[in-house]
């Protein structure tokens, strides 16, 4: 019998005798904690949506005139300083206004007495101390729908690797709380879990500077977290 045939029943002869081998698990000492950090920034911009409604008897009407109270609205932003990169189309719409026949043998006809077209805007204002300006101008110029003011800033990514770091460091102060409570020695950082920001909440408020309109501008609340994981150090016997 040569050698591998050997090593082969051999094998095959400790197995069918019950034979194994117990392999000890690795036990990981590990801390596991996660960072958080958080920032309050005063905004830099604005974002704006608004727009135009109006109704008339035929459809092509009621575009119309919404179409030429919008480049009314564009020209006004343009004149107050708002750049055409900073404005966006974001809905153009018509719809038909439905009543009842008026018959009273008519059951549920209905007919299209009227349409309504709108056209709504997007614009972002980078000078907030101007933002009060701008909605009263708007306004003057015949925007009659406003559909909502969010504030923002201009590189949000920015703010968030401020605070990216300290998330960091805050994971890294609970974990030696937790490891000198615990009586162990924490070892260095297994894993980070960049487990990302958020942002963009108003805060407390402030009047933005506006004769115009007062516009409440305020600061941003911005948060980051981050999951860590440390080895507990071996600890040598004397």
């Amino acid at each position: 019998m040569n050698s591998k045939k050997f090593v082969i029943s051999a094998l095959v002869l400790m197995l069918s005798s019950g034979a194994a081998w117990a392999v000890e698990p690795i036990v990981q000492r590990q801390i596991s904690v996660s960072g958080d950090a958080s920032i309050q920034v005063p905004p830099s911009l604005a974002l704006i949506t608004l727009g135009v409604t109006d109704r008339a008897d035929e459809a092509v009407d009621a575009m119309s005139a919404v179409s030429r109270s919008m480049v009314a609205v564009v020209d006004q932003l343009q004149s107050v300083g708002i750049k055409p990169e900073d404005m966006q189309t974001q809905q153009i719409s018509v719809n038909p206004n439905w009543t009842k026949a008026g018959s009273l043998s008519g059951g549920n006809d209905r007919k299209i007495t009227s349409f309504t077209a709108s056209n709504t805007l997007q614009l972002r204002v980078r000078d907030l101390d101007k933002l009060g300006e701008v909605l009263d101008q708007v306004l003057r110029a015949g925007a009659n729908e406003f559909r909502g003011l969010q504030f923002g800033v201009v590189d949000p990514s920015e703010v968030q690797d401020q605070i990216r770091g300290a998330a960091v460091k805050d994971a890294i102060r609970k974990a030696e709380q937790l490891a000198t409570a615990a009586g162990v020695t924490l070892g260095p950082v297994q894993s980070i879990t960049d487990q990302g920001g958020s942002g963009g909440y108003p805060m407390a408020m402030e009047m933005a500077r506006s004769s115009a309109m007062p516009i409440e501008a305020g600061e941003l609340s911005f948060s980051y977290n981050v999951s860590v994981v440390f080895s507990i150090a071996e600890t040598v016997a004397e």
